[in-house]
């Protein structure tokens, strides 16, 4: 995965990752795929559009 790639104004996915990270063990355990798409678009900051590979990340992360 490529932290770097620009996303939206000077926004990078890692930048996103980093964002949404912090909130995202208090909010664990994740019943679906589709629940945890759903929210990693609605925790990232100004651009809520799905990201595949933050969503990926977060997938990974959670086990599902």
């Amino acid at each position: 995965m490529d932290r770097d790639k620009h996303i939206w104004e000077g926004w990078t996915v890692g930048d996103f990752i980093d964002d949404v990270e912090v909130t995202f063990e208090m909010c664990a355990p994740f019943t679906s795929k589709q629940h945890l798409k759903r929210w990693v678009m609605q925790e990232q900051p100004y651009y809520k559009k799905h990201i595949p590979e933050v969503y990926q990340y977060f997938l990974n992360k959670s086990g599902l």
